[in-house]
């Protein structure tokens, strides 16, 4: 078993290994997807190869727990062992794994479990970096018996403290759904502005979209506005690293993989401001042209089309007027936003944008 490099750590430094593991496990996880289920979904009802496939990189991304605590771990060089280790304790804090039916056969109980989502990606995070400390306070103390305690105590002990705390965490998510859930009170301009607003920052943050817009049944211009926050963020990052990154975070970023500039928010919450008017700008266009949206599509924007598309489902069906505003606009925006804070009063300087996983 490899040894731990026992190196000294400041909270900021530890924070930022743990949120940078994160940034490239969300970009592991949800790329899959995101590319391919768009392709895929209009052939998966005629092609049995092809529905399966979809299912397979559906399910990819439920495994971003694991991913983000083998990914987090090895930012601390820890060995395989401990990595592994740290990955199955960041699955069991995340809460991604219910369990459906427990049945009892001739005195032998068997329950079935099922894979519910990402998990809480706060408390998979908290999860992981507690296991990362316990290894990293433990050391070598273990000597050669590591492989016997580690799993025991780092995996499943740590772990199941993650269970523990992850209804708890759970909580931040449901206080900010209700923060969001008063702006629909509002009147069409200032509710769509302020959800806008508020779903742009938001998925620059361990946060989920998707929970918030499903858990307060986030529908109608509300569910829309949220999607335009998603896409006006993934406009003005794209333009912002577009210099300072390699083209396949922009890439990534316009496919969806967003959270992967979390650390970046994180370490300068200054990028925020552009990111949030972005925001508010674009989404205007949803009161004037009345876009509709589902609980289900607020959480996603641009990512596999499907904020657009339940606009169009809801019977918006001019698809030339939905590119220009799904598109054209929050790029437009965006690359204004870019121009201002980036290039001519250097509020944001380009080095903020430089992505983690790049």
């Amino acid at each position: 078993m490899s040894e731990t490099t026992q190196t000294k750590e400041t909270v900021g430094s530890f924070t930022m290994k743990v949120l940078n593991g994160s940034a490239t496990a969300i970009i592991v996880s949800l790329l899959p997807s995101a590319i391919l289920s768009t392709f895929l979904t209009p052939f998966a009802g005629s092609n049995a190869i092809v529905a399966n496939l979809l299912h397979i990189v559906t399910v990819f991304q439920y495994f971003f727990a694991v991913m983000c605590g083998f990914s987090t771990a090895k930012q601390f060089n820890l060995g395989y062992t401990e990595a592994a280790c740290v990955g199955g304790a960041a699955f069991l804090g995340s809460g991604c794994m219910t369990a459906v039916t427990t049945t009892t056969v001739k005195g032998v109980t068997t329950t079935s479990f099922q894979l519910a989502g990402m998990g809480d990606v706060i408390n998979t995070m908290l999860t992981a970096a507690v296991a990362v400390l316990f290894i990293k306070w433990v050391g070598n103390r273990f000597g050669s018996l590591g492989i016997v305690f580690f799993p025991i105590l780092a995996g499943t002990g740590v772990g199941f403290l993650g269970s523990l705390t992850k209804p708890y965490v759970s909580l931040v998510t449901t206080a900010i759904g209700d923060v969001i859930n008063t702006f629909t009170k509002l009147a069409p301009y200032p509710m769509c502005i302020l959800i806008a607003m508020s779903f742009a920052i938001i998925i620059v943050t361990p946060l989920s979209t998707v929970a918030i817009s499903v858990a307060i049944g986030l529908a109608g211009m509300g569910s829309a506005a949220a999607g335009f926050g998603l896409a006006s963020t993934a406009a003005f990052l794209f333009w912002a690293t577009l210099k300072v990154d390699k083209p396949g975070v922009q890439v990534a970023i316009f496919l969806g993989a967003i959270k992967m500039m979390m650390p970046n928010f994180l370490r300068y919450p200054v990028i925020g401001i552009p990111i949030a008017l972005t925001a508010a700008i674009s989404t205007l266009s949803v009161p004037i042209l009345g876009m509709q949206g589902t609980p289900a599509s607020g959480g996603f924007g641009l990512i596999g089309a499907v904020s657009p598309l339940a606009a169009y489902n809801a019977g918006f069906h001019n698809v030339l007027v939905l590119v220009i505003v799904w598109v054209v606009v929050p790029f437009a925006v965006g690359y204004l936003m870019k121009k201002i804070f980036v290039d001519w009063t250097k509020i944001c300087k380009p080095e903020y944008f430089i992505s983690p996983a790049r």
